[in-house]
């Protein structure tokens, strides 16, 4: 029976939990929290990882390491410095994980009634408690519904022309690979969130993403289907990202408009 990563109500199951984090990626876990909590301190509400790592389907030396921090008051310039730092420091000490990746919010903006769709949602599903006091605690439970959607991944258009600039400012394999497997993923949950409320339910997996996608897009399985495998794997082609720009992007952009509607503007 397909699990579609609902509880018996109807209700997202919060996906991830450090039980599943996979031994080989224990140590830069417990090295993130304790230097996450040397790097803030008081500055710092809570911590999470989320991603591959917390899902227990990491690859070693593939996969990257993913951490939300909330933090008391919205994020400065002194907290992002903070940010690189500490990324660069995890990413060199630890073979096992491919580059990391943080996000910084002030709390306010994570329990915000503007975000509750897109980032509070984020966070109480997508999100594993890493250190602090959980603000999943202060967020509904959700639905996979049109509204969940369009809060999310309902922006592809206002995306796609800062994806163009990024790619016209590229010029090496590095940046290539760099920008595909962020266009690939982005364009791959999106397609996934376009007809997640007829699915009726939740997953992370890219692959099933673009399998799911493919049942009610028969015609663009295919494309979809790449993408997620340049997701995993890399692609050093610029073709490969100008055909996202020039094809699968615009039409999934106006499909997803017109199915959903367009992202409350921030």
């Amino acid at each position: 029976m397909e699990r579609r990563g609902l509880d018996p109500y109807g209700y997202f199951e919060r996906e991830g939990s450090l039980g599943r984090v996979q031994g080989v990626f224990g140590p830069v876990v417990a090295a993130a929290r304790e230097r996450i909590g040397e790097a803030y301190g008081q500055r710092l509400h809570s911590a999470y990882l989320y991603g591959s790592v917390p899902r227990g389907t990491a690859r070693p030396g593939r996969s990257d390491l993913d951490l939300l921090l909330a933090l008391h008051h919205e994020a400065a310039d002194e907290d992002r410095d903070t940010a690189e730092v500490l990324a660069r420091g995890l990413d060199q000490d630890f073979a096992e994980i491919d580059g990391v990746g943080i996000l910084l919010y002030g709390k306010n903006t994570l329990l915000s009634e503007q975000e509750r769709d897109d980032l509070g949602w984020f966070l109480a599903c997508l999100c594993t408690p890493l250190l602090g006091a959980d603000l999943a605690e202060h967020l509904p439970r959700y639905r996979p519904d049109s509204l969940l959607a369009r809060e999310t991944n309902g922006d592809l258009a206002a995306v796609l022309p800062r994806w163009r600039a990024r790619l016209e400012a590229a010029s090496t394999p590095a940046e290539y690979r760099k920008l595909s497997r962020h266009f690939s993923r982005h364009l791959v949950r999106t397609g996934f969130t376009l007809v997640m409320p007829r699915w009726g339910g939740w997953t992370s997996d890219l692959a099933e993403s673009a399998e799911i996608f493919g049942r009610y897009y028969p015609e663009r399985a295919a494309q979809m289907r790449a993408a997620a495998a340049v997701a995993l794997d890399p692609a050093e082609d610029p073709a490969v990202l100008h055909a996202y720009l020039d094809d699968l992007g615009p039409w999934l952009a106006d499909e997803y408009t017109a199915r959903h509607g367009t992202k409350t503007p921030r």
